[in-house]
């Protein structure tokens, strides 16, 4: 711990020391450079509304991590970036969607499906159990992101099933030139990484194709649980390796008005089902993949209407190596057709519909399918801002969904937006959402668990309450919250085999503020604060494995001669004691500490067809604390490892 603190103070002392012999500039991408301070802090956003505003007009509680942020701070994985995230926290469970993030508090679920993950607007999801993006978190080649968004509160009035308790759009780079960057990673352990990235651009058609591999250091880590085969009710201790190592693929192109886009993630992690590893061995390793692809063609109608039409295409699958055996492979295909109606200034319309089709199945291999399910789903959603005074803007809309065998449903979207100053507005938001049971929820026929074709989709409803202030140098914002669940679909294990079932009601509610300041162009200050509470209907507190309290602190700084210093810290209280381990270390609160340096060797070694070379330094979790979380979805009282300390990486970046 000594050497940790004295790692962390000597970086703290080489930063100040930058900021006093480096001149006041920074070296950042050509389009964000060109854009004024004020502009980058209330930058145009697409999430919200399907089409361009900016950030204070944007109906949702929106928050953006920029490329200049993710030049600064680093980061080796999508999960890295999004810890970031005001209101994100990483987290897990224990088989099936080892890598998570919940938003607000809401790790309901024993999977992310509350969160909907899009990509450049398109949905990337898994349909047998409703949400996996585990390999996606870990596997993106973060090199080709340009841009993320992410709304906190529902987003189905636009977006559909699981667009539940936060919306995440990854938005890649556009090709401005031709060129090739390839980025080579080392860290102890063996663990290493390599990046490329292809742009191409010529006349109407550009080319953005990247690739990442990556692997961190094996693990290696004793899990305690109890052997109650023995007459004295020993402890066993079981020795592993846990692996951590992944690759992915992004390919986009564009021509005209026509554009393709396909990504591949793959991720190898470990597994853990506490509850029967007494009687099987039902621990070992998990494979992740997904595939994506999306075609799409945009027409102008006339100045003021336009359309989009996107075919989506998804693709997961998902292997064990041990008990219970599972192997699953399931897909989606959706038809959208989104039309942009401006018939006056004031007013903007977005209307479309779109169809699912999605078929998964699961068997036991060796032994038999368990599950082999399809199903279908068909809706209609319009939202439109109508700005009745120059202070005052009003938003309405709704979606309605029809999902094979379930009964429509319609949710709602209504809110204000209201500038009472300049540079200051009040958003007062109301908005419902749903999520569709899964294939696996309504179908599945295990001896260890059963679905139910009973299943009716989860609800919720969202008070946004929040004021926010856009300067010149500054960007701040207060948020209040209120969410209402109904009809959460929980694995009820009170019997003698588990069953999906309809019932759990959960409210969460809550406080928000996040900040950013600009001292100079070139040195940045982040931070936010999160508190939020659970209560179920029985009045029972703590609902999830997500700490209360949050906080979030980073600082950045970018000199003209090339060097790049920042730090960053995700702090997470401590869980309630209800979330303790019998056996294994406790969750505890914890401080995630990173460190992030680069050097642009351009002004050193002066090549002209060096269109980038700079060498950098990445640590991981300096403050080297062993994280354990509970194994969220089985019986509680038990856990799981989930970071096992400090990680250090060196790397070099070329470009041509």
């Amino acid at each position: 711990m000594n050497k940790s603190k004295n790692v962390a103070k000597a970086f703290l002392l080489f930063a100040m020391a930058v900021l006093f012999i480096n001149p006041v500039f920074s070296q950042e991408t050509e389009e964000l450079v060109t854009m004024s301070l004020e502009d980058l802090l209330n930058m145009e956003v697409v999430t919200v509304s399907k089409s361009s505003e900016k950030i204070s007009d944007a109906p949702g509680v929106i928050s953006v991590i920029t490329k200049e942020e993710m030049q600064m701070f680093g980061g080796t994985t999508l999960k890295d970036i999004l810890e970031r995230v005001p209101g994100l926290i990483g987290s897990t469970v224990y088989m099936t969607d080892r890598s998570t993030i919940a938003p607000r508090g809401d790790q309901v679920l024993a999977s992310s499906s509350h969160v909907l993950l899009r990509l450049n607007g398109r949905p990337m999801r898994e349909s047998l159990e409703g949400g996996i993006k585990s390999e996606t978190y870990e596997s993106f080649p973060v090199n080709v992101i340009e841009k993320i968004e992410v709304i906190r509160g529902p987003g189905s009035v636009l977006y559909g099933s699981n667009a539940f308790s936060a919306v995440i759009n990854v938005i890649t780079e556009e090709a401005q030139r031709t060129g090739v960057t390839v980025t080579g990673v080392g860290g102890q352990e063996s663990a290493y990484g390599a990046l490329g990235k292809v742009t191409v651009k010529s006349g109407d058609f550009s080319l953005v194709a990247a690739g990442r591999e990556f692997k961190k250091a094996d693990w290696e880590t004793n899990v305690v649980y109890p052997d109650t085969s023995s007459p004295v009710n020993y402890n066993t201790i079981q020795n592993m390796t846990i692996p951590n190592n992944g690759r992915g693929i992004f390919l986009g192109m564009n021509y005209n008005n026509f554009s393709f886009m396909s990504s591949y993630n793959y991720w190898k992690h470990s597994y853990f089902v506490t509850d029967f590893i007494q009687t099987y061995p039902a621990y070992g390793n998990a494979e992740w993949a997904k595939t994506f692809a999306n075609l799409g063609y945009n027409l102008t109608v006339n100045d003021q209407w336009e359309m989009d039409f996107n075919v989506t295409y998804n693709r997961s699958t998902f292997e064990v190596t041990h008990w219970p055996g599972s192997s699953r492979d399931s897909y989606e295909i959706v038809g959208e057709w989104t039309n942009f109606y401006n018939p006056m200034e004031e007013l903007s319309i977005v209307f479309g519909g779109l169809y699912n089709y999605f078929k998964g199945e699961e068997e036991i291999k060796g032994l038999a399918k368990i599950t082999d399910g399809k199903r279908y789903s068909v809706g209609a959603y319009a939202q439109l801002d109508y700005r009745l005074i120059e202070e005052l803007k009003l938003i309405g809309g709704f979606q309605a969904n029809k999902v094979e065998e379930l009964d429509l449903n319609v949710v709602p979207r209504v809110g204000a937006i209201w500038y009472p100053m300049e540079r200051i507005n009040v958003k007062a938001l109301y908005s419902q959402a749903f999520r569709a049971p899964s294939i696996n929820e309504l179908y599945i026929d295990f001896s260890d668990m059963h679905g139910n074709k009973d299943l009716v989709p989860e609800e919720v409803s969202t008070i946004d309450f929040g004021v926010n202030y856009h300067g010149e140098q500054a960007h701040a914002g207060l948020n209040y919250f209120y969410s209402k669940m109904e009809n959460i679909i929980y694995q009820d294990r009170s019997g003698t085999e588990p069953t999906y079932m309809n019932g759990t009601d959960v409210t969460f509610q809550g406080v928000e503020f996040e900040g950013k300041y600009y001292f100079t162009r070139n040195l940045l200050v982040t931070g936010s604060v999160t508190y939020q509470q659970s209560e179920d209907k029985s009045g029972n507190e703590h609902v999830t494995p997500i700490a209360d309290m949050g906080a979030k602190f980073g600082i950045g700084y970018t000199s003209d001669n090339g060097l790049t210093a920042s730090i960053f810290n995700v702090y997470q209280g401590a869980l309630d004691d209800k979330y303790k381990s019998q056996y294994n270390p406790s969750p505890e609160a914890y401080n995630l500490l990173n460190i992030y340096c680069k050097y642009n060797l351009n002004n050193l070694i002066n090549v002209s067809a060096l269109h980038e070379l700079s060498v950098f330094v990445q640590a991981d979790n300096v403050l080297d604390k062993e994280i354990w979380l509970p194994d969220w979805g089985l019986l509680p009282g038990k856990t799981i490892p989930v970071n096992q300390g400090r990680a250090v990486y060196a790397g070099i970046n070329i470009g041509l």
